[in-house]
């Protein structure tokens, strides 16, 4: 069992930095609006599924009393049908730096990123090569060798150093004639590290190729400028820092310029230009909407727009200011009190270049992260020894981190831990 004063393990200047911290915090008060039950003592997995809110907790009840409820079918005729675009269009103001009618929410991201990769590989018709990274998410790196394989291509491998992730320099020189697309995470899923994306953007587009951002752990925690940067394609999840619920559906930005000319390869009901029509034959829909496919889903969408509205009344600079500060207290932490114990931090140490998580690896990591979840400390494990603590700005407090990592380090000073 844990000591009932965890915090002993940490000297006591950290334990009054953290409570100095979030005392300075000009976001604290808005963790309240999270749901926080007493069984969790520290919630760092909010990289993989965000807390939610009380709002939505107390919304969702109201939804299925009235608006499914009493208007039933009707509600699309009221609201449901402009949903998917008008909650891309709140995503696209807040968090992603685009302007109205490039965002649309519908699918899971896989299901996005297929029919992106698809109809942009098949907008270049006279080009072979596909251009990514072997330390992407597995999802990303199955459906771009599946598409490559349907489509008569090739996938070119980036082999980067993980612990500093893709480099201009590497996509440049993987970049030539041949290629159609590159396809790239902002942010590393195990390192944290942040890709320069408008240098990397720039590199493909004077090569000729189109670009696709992966922004699953950028979206709501780190800045992102797509309008700015001119990128062309991003997809990203709606349940890490958008709290949008397990399964929450995700979204998919198509640049203006591109929008006529990509031909998404899953036409369906919601996508046609006359949706009720009923018709014999598929007419896309004008503008963002021609990329929806079925039927999306109006419940998953609600807690969307609510973290959305708490993260406008912050502010994305703010935001990332804070995620900022809690990954340098991490490191800091870890680096003074964790490293006598052999953990290592295998994230960027300069902050431009770290996104909202920090990963921290052990032989005995895997080992760690089960004690832990039993304490109601809740990290997430990544092999083959990382423990990735997410740091999700807005519910997450600089104490409930130095709690976190005083468990891992009675943890891992506590002689019945095992090795590895």
């Amino acid at each position: 069992m844990p000591s009932p004063d965890v915090l002993d393990q940490l000297p006591a200047s950290i334990v009054e930095r953290a409570a100095e911290l979030d005392r300075r915090d000009p976001l604290a008060s808005l963790r309240e609006e999270f749901v926080l039950p007493d069984g969790v003592v520290a919630y760092l997995d909010g990289n993989s599924l965000g807390r939610p809110l009380t709002v939505t907790r107390d919304r969702l009840p109201r939804f299925v009393e009235q608006e499914w409820g009493e208007r039933l079918i009707r509600s699309w005729d009221d609201r449901w049908m402009d949903r998917p675009t008008v909650v891309g269009d709140a995503i696209g103001r807040v968090v992603l730096g685009a302007s109205a009618g490039q965002t649309v929410v519908g699918d899971s991201t896989s299901v996005l990123l297929y029919k992106l990769v698809r109809a942009a590989v098949d907008a270049r018709p006279d080009r072979t090569e596909i251009v990514a990274d072997t330390e992407n998410f597995p999802t990303d790196r199955f459906i771009l060798t599946a598409v490559a394989a349907e489509t008569g291509r090739t996938v070119r491998w980036i082999r980067p150093d993980p612990a500093t992730g893709v480099q201009p320099s590497e996509v440049s020189a993987a970049l030539g004639d041949r290629t159609a697309l590159v396809v790239l995470s902002h942010v590393a899923y195990k390192s944290a590290f942040v890709a320069d994306l408008p240098a990397i953007t720039a590199a493909a587009h004077r090569a000729g190729a189109l670009v696709l951002w992966d922004l699953c752990h950028s979206a709501g925690a780190v800045d992102v400028h797509l309008d700015a940067a001119d990128v062309d394609l991003a997809v990203g999840c709606g349940y890490k820092f958008l709290n949008g619920g397990p399964g929450a559906p995700a979204f998919g930005y198509v640049a203006h310029r591109l929008q006529r000319e990509l031909v998404q390869p899953i036409p369906g009901w919601m996508g046609h230009a006359e949706p009720f029509a009923m018709g014999p034959d598929y007419v896309p829909a004008s503008g963002i909407r021609r990329f929806l496919s079925g039927t999306p889903s109006i419940l998953g969408m609600l807690p969307l727009e609510d973290m959305l509205a708490l993260i406008e009344r912050a502010g994305m600079p703010a935001v990332r200011a804070k995620s900022v500060l809690l990954t340098g207290f991490t490191v800091a932490v870890a680096d003074e009190v964790l490293a006598s114990c052999g953990v290592t931090v295998a994230s960027p140490r300069d902050p431009e270049r770290r996104g909202a998580h920090v990963t921290l690896e052990h032989d005995a990591m895997r080992a760690v992260v089960a004690r832990l979840w039993d304490r109601g400390v809740i990290p997430d494990f990544r092999p083959t020894r990382g423990l990735r603590v997410g740091l999700s700005p807005l519910s997450t407090s600089f104490t409930e981190v130095a709690t976190a990592l005083a468990h891992v380090r009675q943890i891992l000073t506590d002689p019945d831990t095992p090795a590895g």
